[in-house]
């Protein structure tokens, strides 16, 4: 019998000690954030009538029925049709789940009580899943018909379920990576030839080797405009080189679609798993529903199914010795329907080369028993931890990719906030595993004034501007940025709710004055000609609304007004525009600026815009803070 030294048994349990304190406070704190979102539904839902629930996305109404049919999965599917404006902003997605109702005489709401799930949404067409034909009939004819969403815990069970198996995870693959990054195992590499990649710089090539090289973990840190996607799509298109499948996931199903266009445009087969937001033909011939029907089985699939569905309903009419032969003929046939869709998914995952999904839609039953060798997570830096290990249990190694000083993970509840939810397993392994790190540190995006002060204040000024973007602009002799200081006018702002947070309509028109301006001096026809965009953002969602009503009130912006996005911050995270304004709408004899003492937020806005970057914000209420009156003195720097 072998004893182990005091310091091998006091190592183990410190390691046993810490483990459990990390996921204990993992499991607290995303406790603490489903029961706020919970109640907060609630609340919303019991005080806010169905006109406010439509205008903040939580509802359709009124919608019409479109056709109905049993899709690829042979589930029982409704289309609903809304009339409205397609860039209308709405929180539904797949997987989302939702009630019917509809408008009584009264005016009361009356709600189906029967479960539906969305399975696809594009522009104004959503389509939802039934549990069945008779849940069609309570729907059908209806005219004041309404779709809400219902708060949905499938997401937080998948979170909760995976942090128990990791948890509990005493050996293997899974428990080494929970040791790896609770600090209690250092990541290790393999010896591999680095590879020459001429087309990367120096940074990026040396990602892609890092990569490779990984046995556990490697992490892409990419700040704004260094290329990261392209660095990430390298990466996955080496390691299918050397590996036949990897597994590809993102927080959003917005950003898992970006990366799996460019990995199809690369000839890389792509599974796509979840509702596609980008719908491109690209996207939609990679998703499973699609191939799936595009399978040479399937028509043979569809007629089977078929067939039960006629001769479960003539055996309900049955009796006797008749309804005993239908259902041995039932039996014969639904026995060769799973042979077919076992055969037809079976091939699918073998042809794919990259399978594709959200972190929670990891999750997905069609995943359920496949491991893969590497996990690829772009967006890394926004998803919460417990989301993250949804996916790492299905993986031997895991390669990080984003920007952990850009938006943090969305928390709704501020103690749980405090307490490091936000806190995303990609920052933390960027603190204790340094070595695993490769920042990408040219940028191709903005003018070099724009970049600089990002740069330094969250990057240790180590980014360097491409010479192609070192000096770009659109007017000679034009500031490349320049913050409009509203102190000294009588903005004052609004509180309009939690969810929508503050307005102040004089800085809005004073900032669409200052727009319009600007465009004036560029010129429409050049602005057409040279195909200019601009991007209008406010941290607030009341900002951002009555900015999109006053913005038709301009002859001169609603001629381009195809060429202006306007969004919140998070909305705008991984696009960019030849100019960017900023209305930071704060404006109080407090100097209160709430929301925006979130400085990896404000670093999105202020690393969107290519050429030209305008702020408009009291100085007076801003400059309180450290970094607005270091960000201030650095613009009015650059303009003496």
């Amino acid at each position: 019998m072998s004893l182990r030294s005091p310091f091998t048994i006091f190592a183990a349990m410190e390691r046993k000690e810490t483990k459990e304190l990390h996921f204990a406070r993992q499991r607290e704190l995303l406790r603490m954030e489903y029961d706020y979102e919970k109640a907060e539904f609630e609340r919303m839902s019991e005080s806010v009538d169905v006109r406010q629930k439509v205008a903040r996305g939580l509802c359709w109404f009124p919608v019409r029925l479109g056709r109905s049919y049993y899709n690829s999965l042979n589930r029982f599917v409704v289309e609903l049709v809304r009339d409205a404006d397609d860039d209308v902003a709405h929180a539904f997605e797949y997987g989302v789940q939702v009630n019917f109702f509809y408008e009584g005489i009264n005016g009361s709401l009356v709600y189906k009580k029967f479960p539906s799930v969305v399975s696809f949404v594009e522009g104004n067409r959503m389509v939802v899943t039934l549990p069945s034909t008779t849940a069609l009939k309570e729907i059908d004819g209806v005219r004041t018909l309404g779709v809400v969403r219902a708060f949905d815990d499938t997401s937080y069970r998948a979170m909760f379920d995976a942090l128990s198996v990791v948890s509990a995870a005493r050996d293997g693959r899974l428990a080494e990576m929970a040791d790896i990054v609770c600090g209690l195992r250092r990541p290790g590499l393999r010896d591999i030839y680095p590879v020459r990649l001429p087309w990367l710089n120096k940074s990026q090539e040396s990602a892609v080797n890092k990569v490779l090289s990984c046995r556990d973990v490697a992490i892409v840190h990419g700040p704004p405009g260094t290329g990261k996607t392209t660095t990430l799509v390298e990466a996955v298109y080496e390691t299918l080189r050397r590996e036949d499948q990897v597994l590809v996931c993102a927080q959003s199903n917005m950003a898992v679609d970006w990366i799996c266009e460019k990995l199809v445009e690369r000839g890389v087969p792509v599974l796509r798993i979840g509702n596609p937001v980008r719908v491109s033909d690209a996207m939609l011939s990679a998703t499973y529903e699609r191939q799936f029907e595009s399978s040479p089985d399937y028509p043979e699939l569809w007629s089977l199914r078929k067939a039960v569905r006629d001769l479960a309903a003539s055996a309900r009419r049955r009796s006797g010795g008749e309804r005993s032969a239908l259902a041995s003929r039932l039996r014969d046939l639904r026995r060769r329907i799973v042979e077919l869709e076992v055969k037809i998914h079976v091939r699918l995952f073998d042809n794919a080369r990259v399978v594709a999904s959200t972190l929670v839609g990891s999750a997905n039953p069609l995943l359920q028993g496949r491991r893969f060798s590497t996990l690829f997570i772009d967006e890394a830096g926004q998803a919460m931890e417990a989301a993250t290990w949804i996916a790492v249990s299905r993986a031997d190694r895991v390669v990080f990719a984003g920007d952990h000083c850009q938006l943090p993970p969305t928390i709704k509840c501020v103690d749980a906030e405090r307490r490091g939810l936000t806190r995303s397993m990609m920052e933390v392994l960027v603190d204790r595993c340094p070595e695993a790190v490769t920042m990408l540190n040219v940028q191709y995006r903005m003018n070099e004034a724009i970049m600089r002060f990002s740069s330094d204040w969250f990057y240790s000024g180590r980014l360097v501007a491409d010479p192609v973007v070192r000096h770009r602009g659109i007017l000679d002799f034009d500031s490349p940025i320049v913050w409009i200081d509203t102190s000294d006018f009588d903005f004052r702002e609004k509180y309009v709710s939690a969810s929508r947070g503050r307005i102040n309509a004089e800085e809005g028109d004073f900032f669409l004055k200052q727009l319009e301006a600007y465009v004036n001096k560029i010129g429409v026809e050049r602005i057409e000609a040279e195909n200019i965009d601009f991007g209008l953002i406010s941290p607030y969602k009341a900002q951002v609304g009555y900015l999109k009503k006053q913005l038709s009130r301009s002859g001169v912006l609603r001629s381009i007004r195809r060429r202006i996005t306007i969004n919140t911050i998070d909305g705008f995270q991984g696009q960019e525009r030849d100019v960017i304004f900023i209305s930071l709408v704060r404006d109080n004899d407090g100097q209160r600026i709430g929301f925006l003492s979130d400085l990896r937020r404000m670093n999105v806005a202020l690393t969107r815009a290519r050429s030209k970057l305008v702020i408009c914000g009291s100085v007076e209420t801003m400059s309180k803070t450290p970094f607005y009156k270091k960000l201030y003195d650095y613009i009015v720097g650059i303009n003496e």
